[in-house]
């Protein structure tokens, strides 16, 4: 398969540069997971605005959902050209599997992600270093995992647990450009049982690593855990629930207050407009929340 004849005319990015920027200047780069066109047309847009590096993530569940990897990968290209998007954007795999990853690294993604944390170490480690020798190929960014991330993601439920600073190191170790590891932070809404971020096993990881570290499950963390996760060592931060919630919020206002049954608001572009409106300030107040504005 030729590598250069799949990726020739994409403007996207790898994001190793973008994140090494952010671990080493003290902000994060957001990473927006996106659902649809309308999902990504607002991510874009909003960080063209605030002039910012932005990742833009696809769980294996939404590539399927938005019909495939080369769907998402034309899709993204297109807007990027059609809006005149010069800030770095990166298109990235969430989640993946060994399989997953391989199918969008062929269909043109510029970072993937493989999440082995539900394996063995060993067998996480052995995957891992396959999908860092792929991804060379294709000059993509790798993310891996260790320590499972609490909550659900795409129907795989994870109670959290602090990663192994000895495993973060032999993962780091392989070559990856950066490392979720577990630190008590969960996927999805955070119940009112949930404390705080482990901020002495973040120090502890992000020492041992040198390298940006990735907090996912971002919806939710208060702006002062944020913050601080920023300043010892998060270089990445995933954000996929808050949108869904604001998003989803704004259009059930607009229906139930009878709006959509006036006129031709039954027009999907009309429909749809509220929820758009909410996502911009959601993505907005991320983009600032993560010093990211003014670093594209």
């Amino acid at each position: 398969m030729n590598v250069q004849k799949i990726n020739n005319g994409t403007k996207l990015v790898n994001a190793k540069k973008i994140v090494a920027d952010a671990f080493k200047n003290k902000y994060a780069v957001p990473h927006i997971n996106i659902n649809n066109l309308e999902w990504t047309k607002t991510v874009l847009l909003t960080a063209q605005s605030e002039n910012s590096p932005i990742i833009l993530g696809t769980s294996e569940g939404a590539v399927k959902y938005m019909g495939g990897y080369n769907t998402v990968v034309g899709m993204v290209n297109g807007l990027i050209s059609d809006l005149k998007i010069t800030v770095p954007v990166v298109l990235h795999l969430d989640h993946g599997s060994k399989e997953g990853a391989l199918l969008a690294l062929e269909a043109g993604y510029t970072s993937v992600m493989y999440d082995g944390s539900h394996e063995t170490f060993e067998i996480n480690y052995q995957n891992t270093k396959e999908v860092v020798e792929l991804a060379k190929k294709y000059n993509a960014s790798v993310e891996a995992e260790v320590g499972s991330i609490g909550g659900e993601e795409d129907g795989i439920v994870g109670d959290g647990e602090i990663a192994s600073p000895d495993e973060a190191i032999k993962m780091t170790k392989l070559g990856i450009d950066f490392l979720a590891a577990g630190i008590g932070n969960i996927h999805g809404p955070y119940p009112t049982s949930w404390k705080s971020l482990n901020f002495d096993a973040l120090i502890s990881l992000s020492k041992a690593c040198g390298i940006g570290m990735v907090l996912h499950g971002g919806s939710g963390i208060p702006s002062d855990q944020i913050k601080k996760s920023i300043q010892n060592g998060i270089a990445k931060i995933n954000i996929n629930t808050e949108l869904q919630i604001s998003n989803a919020h704004a259009i059930w206002k607009y229906v139930e207050s009878g709006e959509a049954k006036k006129g031709k608001n039954f027009d999907p572009r009309k429909l749809y407009a509220p929820g758009i409106k909410a996502m911009e300030q959601t993505v907005r107040e991320k983009i600032s929340e993560l010093g990211s504005s003014n670093k594209g």
